[in-house]
């Protein structure tokens, strides 16, 4: 598990995560549900390449990433790769990333 100067660390390598808890989340809004499952499935792919899965709640055209590692009950270094990963897709349709 990270210390919380690890944490704040590589919390400002991220674009627009924010800290909650003993999770890091990202909350996306999209033009239409399909998109936003497009967007997801993306997700799922770097999920099962890096063998480390978030939560992931759809609402129609909005998407929330919530990423922690259950077995270490807090954050580690792959919940900041998958965030990293998540970042990098490149995904013309996401009409603005909302900030909680």
């Amino acid at each position: 598990m990270l210390t919380l100067k690890e944490i704040q660390d590589l919390m400002i390598e991220l674009k627009d995560w924010s800290l909650e808890s003993s999770s890091i989340i990202k909350d996306f809004s999209f033009n239409n549900f399909k998109e936003a499952l497009d967007f997801v499935n993306k997700v799922g792919e770097i999920a099962e390449k890096q063998g480390h899965h978030p939560d992931i709640l759809i609402n129609y055209d909005l998407v929330r990433l919530s990423l922690t590692t259950h077995s270490e009950k807090g954050l580690t270094k792959k919940d900041f790769d998958v965030a990293k990963d998540v970042d990098k897709i490149s995904f013309p349709t996401i009409v603005k990333d909302i900030k909680n």
